[in-house]
């Protein structure tokens, strides 16, 4: 246990993805800066914000990811997608092509992330924009793919500051869970491999 403090904080990987103007930006922007602006500006590439929280008595930095929803940089995402320890798709209430266009982001997800256990991997579901009045997919249907692809579902608005903490807590949650599960095997041999040079510095002091 004394190992884990000396570490410091868990560093975890969550990567945004879905359609471009879905809110991506504003909804990382909204939970790690606390600011919105009506200024839209598309992401060239990747951005990325770290925040440290404290998961159930872990101190854990979110690496959080976002990526850029326009086809002519998808293929920069590809390598971004590894090492994820959580998945948030993110789709625009108003619009059900980018509702759709989840499934896809998905898939491609689960093909360049390689993630080891695909089966049981977290994705976290966000509708963004539920302030606006104009909703094309309804929270039973996003639901209900949820439920298709075991994902959580999610909805909020980062322009009125709706609800925009719990899916990053429920991320930070599952991507705990994938992180303990994965590195677990190799916690062993790493505190093995610490506590010798302690012992023979000990010795060497004398």
């Amino acid at each position: 246990m004394d190992m884990s403090d000396k570490k410091g904080p868990i560093t975890l990987k969550v990567i945004l993805i879905g359609n471009s103007g879905v809110g991506k930006s504003s909804v990382m922007n909204r939970y790690v800066n606390h600011r919105f602006t009506n200024m839209y500006r598309a992401t060239v590439g990747t951005d990325f914000l770290s925040k440290t929280i404290n998961i159930d008595g872990d101190t854990v930095t979110l690496q959080i990811w976002d990526t850029a929803g326009t086809e002519r940089f998808q293929s920069l995402g590809t390598p971004l997608y590894r090492g994820a320890h959580c998945c948030m798709l993110v789709f625009d209430v108003t619009s059900k092509a980018s509702f759709s266009a989840l499934d896809g982001w998905r898939k491609e997800f689960l093909i360049q992330g390689e993630p080891k256990d695909p089966s049981d991997f977290p994705f976290i579901v966000l509708g963004n924009k539920t302030d606006l009045s104009d909703r094309e997919v309804s929270d039973k249907l996003a639901r209900q793919w949820c439920e298709e692809i075991r994902g959580e579902y999610f909805e909020g608005s980062a322009k009125e500051d709706l609800d925009v903490e719990k899916p990053f807590l429920r991320a930070a949650q599952r991507g705990l869970q994938q992180y303990k599960k994965h590195t677990l095997e190799n916690t062993g041999h790493f505190q093995i491999t610490c506590k010798q040079p302690r012992e023979t510095r000990n010795t060497c002091e004398c």
